[in-house]
């Protein structure tokens, strides 16, 4: 599975703090833990305190390609700073996020055709987040066309299901489930799929334990990646025995510590 990590963001105190007071140290060090951690990405947000967001943005991504090689999720509702971010860049990025809005959607599919980045889809619109699946199926292929119109690959899209809150939306998420494994047949080649992993647990007691038993689960129904800490242990190591059970990987009697050494070559 291809993690993002999710800890770079300004809404966390610490990097709050650490943006407005430009420590460098401390946000290398966040950024190289992530992915000695397992991370293939990471998720870059300057938060809703950032005085100068444009600024905020450029700074972080400079720091973070200082001292690690992975590539950036840039995550940001300004178009301006999309770009600007996404100039910035020196390996493919990926667009976090734009909707099935039309409108919405056509820019950021040119400005990821523009830059070679791909591009998170959430299937939501403006009359907001579905509340069955048949509607997220509905907005799924919605974007996919869109984007075919535009020529750009499906392979470059991850489509997001929107994980909602196990504590207000529990009747959910199995259709989320079930989501994930359809929006696999409404294209050739298939689009990827993606979850927002932390959203499952907001407001929750034992958030690790749910967040985890969330993501094998939606594993084993083809999900391609998702965005989360990579600092929590037992959740990558949930992980990776997944993929273990999976046939994703070969077994060992240190498959975990195996797959932690493949991922720092």
């Amino acid at each position: 599975m291809f993690i993002i990590g999710e800890l770079i963001n300004g809404m966390y105190k610490k990097v709050a703090k650490a943006i407005a007071e430009r420590d460098k140290i401390y946000i290398q060090s966040l950024a190289q833990l992530q992915v000695e951690a397992g991370a293939d990405a990471l998720d870059v947000n300057c938060g809703p305190l950032s005085r100068d967001p444009l600024v905020d943005m450029l700074w972080l991504i400079d720091c973070i390609q200082d001292t690690v090689s992975v590539s950036l999720s840039l995550d940001t509702t300004r178009q301006n700073i999309m770009e600007e971010g996404l100039a910035r860049l020196k390996k493919k990025g990926i667009i976090n996020s734009t909707s099935a809005d039309t409108e919405r959607l056509e820019v950021y599919l040119e400005l990821a055709k523009k830059y070679n980045a791909s591009l998170i889809a959430l299937t939501m619109d403006k009359k907001g987040v579905p509340q069955d699946k048949d509607r997220r199926l509905e907005l799924a292929a919605s974007i996919l066309d869109t984007a075919q119109k535009h020529n750009f690959s499906p392979n470059d899209i991850y489509l997001d299901p929107i994980l909602l809150p196990i504590n207000v939306a529990q009747n959910q998420l199995f259709a989320i489930l079930e989501a994930i494994r359809d929006f696999k047949l409404l294209s050739a080649p298939s689009p990827k799929t993606i979850v927002g992993l932390s959203n499952i647990s907001q407001g929750a007691k034992d958030r690790s334990l749910i967040n985890r038993s969330f993501l094998t689960m939606a594993a084993a129904f083809g999900l391609d990646s998702a965005i989360l800490d990579p600092l929590d242990e037992p959740l990558m190591d949930s992980l990776i025995a997944g993929e273990n059970v999976l046939n994703k990987s070969i077994y060992c009697d240190n498959f975990v510590s195996a797959y932690k050494k493949s991922k720092k070559r």
